[in-house]
Parts: C-alpha cells; structure tokens; sequence
C-alpha cells in the first residue's frame, strides 16, 4: 500500500492492521519531509520561541530551553509520557495506531527528522508491534499512550515480533533495525496528534458497516420466519419521509429478499407487523447515517495533521513558519463515535426485540417459543434473557464519553475529548452486537423450518443453508448457547458469509 498523506481509508488501515499489508511512502513523502525539516532546523538556529521546539511544552511552554539541550528534550518527551496503564492493545490496534501515524506524518506539517519516518514503516512491515497499554489517552492528543511507540523507536519499551515480547532495543535488533536518534522536536512528534483514535476508529467504522450488512441479512431472515410485511419498504411510502439513511436500508432489504415471496406484501401474515420488524428500515437507515457522520469526521483525522505546532515550508519566495496549532483536537470525532454508538444501540435492540417477537405464537403464528413440541418444552424461551444481557452489555457501553469532565496540563490544556476511549469501547460493543445477531439468526433460521415458506429471498436462503449446515433444528430442549457461538464464529464471522451477502446489498446500490 502506497501512503501519501492524502488518500488512507478505513479498508487501507484494515488491510495492514489485520491483513499484513506492506506500506511504502509515495515518492514525494520524504522530499515534503526535508523541506519541512529545513524550517524546523533555521527556527533553532535563529532560537526563535516556539511551542515544544525550543520551549517546554504544557504548563512549561513559557520555558526556554539551551540549545544543547533540545534532542535531550526530545527524549526526555518520549520516556516522561509513556504513562499508560493497563493490559496491552491488541497488535492490530497499534499496527493501525502506527500506519495512521505514518500517513499523516506523511502528509506533511509535523516537522519531523525525515530518517524517522522509514523507521516507522520499518516498524509495520517488519511486524515490530510496540506494546501499548490499553488506558491513557484524554483525547487531548494520544501523547502518554503512542508514547509507549516512541519508546521501541528509541529503543527502549517492549514490543512484541513473532508472538514473543521483547525489550525494544533486542526487537529492532532481530527485525535488522536501528533505534533512531531524535532531534529536535522529534519526541513530541512520535508522541503526538491522535493516530490511536484514528487508527482504531478506522478498524471500528470497517467492522460497524459490515455488521450493518449482517444486521440486514438476519432481519431479513427474521422476515421470512414471521412472514413479515414488507409494504412499509415500498419506496413511495419512504418518499414521503425521506429520513436519513433508511431509503438505503429499504433497497439492500428488499435486495436481500429478492427471489422469494415475500417481496409482494400479500404474502405477509399480518397487515401490520410490530415496529422491531415494520421499522427496521429507519433504524438501521440511522445506523448508515451515524456511519456516514463518522466517516466524514474520520478522515481529516486520517489524512490531516494533527500535530502542534504545524511546520508551513517555504513556498514562492514565502519563508517557512512554524504556527501553534489546534489540529490536534478532536470533538468532531468524539461526537461521531459516540453518535455511532448510540446507533449501534438502537440497532441492538431492534434485533432482541425481533427475537422475542417469534416467540410469542399470537404474533407469529409459530409454536410457542418455536418448539416444535409447543408449551410443554421451553424452546428458545430461555435464549431470549442471554440476548436481553446482551443488550444491556451494549446500553452501558452506549454512554457517551465526550461530554465527561476533562483537564490536562494546569491553566492551558483544559478541554480533550476522550476520542481514543470512544473508539475502544466502540470494539466491545461490535463483538457483543454480533452475538446479540447470531441469537436472532439462531431463531430465525428455527422460525423458517417452522413456517417452511415455498421460496426464501437470496440473502436469507444463503444464511439458512450457512446455519443449518453447522447446527441443526432445535427438537427437543438443548443448551443452545454453542450453537449461538458456532454461528457468531464460524458463519457471522466468516469473510465468505459477509462478502457474498454485501455483494447481494450492493446489486442494490
């Protein structure tokens, strides 16, 4: 993958996050580099007052620093705020942390020693993944956890290459690196703007639109075994209400059902079904919407310099300069991810709500908790309370963390955002989401053995066949709880299951 500074998406940071992608900068990177470099090095010289170059940094940013002092600052900036705490992020997350970093280092600003940033890429493709302590970032840039990188590019640290840890300076080593030395500046650079938000928002946002498509298939899945009505999909009813996102929705709906008969409402059973099902359409329409808002925010954190101050190269006779900056705040991307969970949410509880609905024989028509036997077994009665757990695993995480109370350095830094915190939080409730689906799909795929309707739509006929090929119709009482895990894993979690129902939701688009 080529990094120019420009052009990073989520599925390029999932691609060496998770998939071992290698990085090379684009030709035009390290020229950028130098030409900024060349500012930073005439603003020593001249010992010109600026912000963590030639002055301390937070509350003592009034403080001049010797000029022999200034590469010993940089150091001293790295070992004196990598003050996380905690378990280690898993490798993927510092692997995007890392290729965010790259980029937006890339794309010029930061004034960074152009022989770091080869190193960082080293770092990447070599598989050099520093350790980061899972707690640290305020969102007032990422400083005492992407600290923790800056450690290992020393030389220092622990990080972690071909499943051992190791000290920083013995991973380099066997990777067939060198520890940079840091000048000037270099230490607040390695530590600074907010790539672990990015980063890890980046992983999220990629996994929170596939769950979406899952989310859909399952609904749709669900729709078969209620024989559900699907008039409300009908694109001149949404026409007069054309909320956000849910047109979207409707098409990959209608999409997914397409080959079976449920596409023609006068299959429906009811005239009117339940608003978990009659509404699917504008909740997940929002859940596209909280998506496309947090994209939106992401990107200028993924291809945008975050750092302060900002390194302005000379242009057309113009001198460089070098300007104090807020680039490195966040609120945008807080506000997203936590608008995103609050969509996630609404999403979740549909799918619980759905579940229940074809365990109530009045509303579906089906046996009593979809036991072939009736009342006299207890069916999926009791799989419903693990999905009520799971929704409320996924509320709690739903709160949001950018309006908490916040203050950093004494008198200066007095806002942040908690962007890296929204964003891991965002992770758990993806994975509690996709169990919270596979209890539905687990019903649904029973429902449809019990309503045996002539013809399945595409989409639901594909995810059928994937459930019953792994777990087989419920007869008599059995602990169900694996079976939910073999369809989370094996089947929600499969890239052949996710990519062919995409491809069906795209015909749509």
């Amino acid at each position: 993958m080529i990094v120019d500074g420009r052009s990073l998406s989520c599925a390029d940071v999932t691609a060496v996050a998770l998939h071992g992608a290698r990085v090379v900068l684009a030709d035009e990177v390290l020229p950028r580099l130098a030409r900024e470099r060349a500012v930073v090095d005439d603003v020593v010289d001249r010992q010109v007052p600026t912000y963590g170059l030639t002055t301390g940094l937070g509350s003592r940013s009034s403080y001049a620093l010797p000029r022999d002092e200034l590469a010993r600052f940089s150091v001293r900036t790295v070992r004196g705020r990598a003050n996380a705490v905690g378990a280690p992020l898993p490798a993927s997350v510092v692997r995007a942390a890392l290729v965010a970093r790259v980029n937006g280092l890339a794309g010029g600003g930061s004034g960074i020693s152009p022989r770091i940033l080869p190193l960082l890429v080293a770092l990447l493709n070599s598989r050099v993944n520093p350790l980061v302590p899972e707690v640290g970032s305020i969102g007032a840039s990422d400083l005492c956890q992407m600290a923790h990188v800056g450690l290992v590019v020393i030389g220092e640290g622990r990080a972690e290459l071909s499943g051992e840890v190791l000290d920083g300076a013995t991973a380099l080593r066997r990777a067939g690196l060198t520890p940079a030395e840091l000048g000037p500046k270099d230490g607040h650079v390695l530590c600074s703007a907010s790539p672990l938000a990015a980063g890890h928002g980046a992983l999220v946002l990629q996994e929170a639109a596939t769950l979406l498509t899952l989310a859909q298939a399952v609904t749709a899945l669900t729709f078969e075994g209620f024989r559900a009505n699907t008039s409300p999909l009908d694109a001149r009813a949404l026409g007069l209400r054309p909320a956000p996102g849910q047109s979207r929705a409707a098409e990959h709906l209608l999409a997914l059902l397409a080959g079976g008969d449920l596409t023609d409402p006068k299959h429906a059973r009811r005239v009117q079904d339940p608003i978990s099902l009659r509404c699917a359409a504008q909740v997940h329409g929002a859940l596209h919407s909280a998506l496309d808002f947090a994209g939106a925010a992401l990107d200028p954190e993924l291809n945008g310099c975050g750092d302060n101050p900002v390194v302005l190269p000379a242009t057309d006779g113009v001198p460089g300069e070098i300007l104090s900056s807020g680039n490195f705040h966040t609120p945008a991307l807080a506000l997203a991810f936590d608008t995103l969970a609050l969509a996630l949410t609404q999403t979740a509880a549909l799918s619980a709500e759905r579940m229940r609905r074809l365990l109530n024989p009045g509303l579906s028509g089906l046996p009593a908790n979809l036991s072939p036997h009736g009342p006299e077994r207890s069916g999926f009665a009791p799989l419903a309370k693990t999905a009520q757990a799971l929704v409320a695993e996924i509320r709690l995480l739903s709160a949001p963390v950018s309006t908490d109370p916040r203050h950093g350095a004494d008198g200066v830094e007095d806002d942040s955002t908690n962007a890296a915190l929204g964003a891991r939080r965002l992770s758990t409730m993806l994975v509690r989401l996709r169990q919270l689906l596979a209890v539905e799909a687990v019903a649904a795929a029973q429902a449809v053995d019990l309503a045996a309707p002539a013809t399945l739509g595409r989409g639901p006929a594909l995810l059928h066949r994937a459930i019953r090929e792994l777990v087989p119709p419920l007869d008599e009482d059995r602990p169900c709880g694996v079976d939910v895990d073999r369809v989370n894993d094996d089947i929600l979690g499969s890239d052949e299951v996710r990519n062919a129902l995409r491809a069906l939701t795209e015909e749509a688009s």
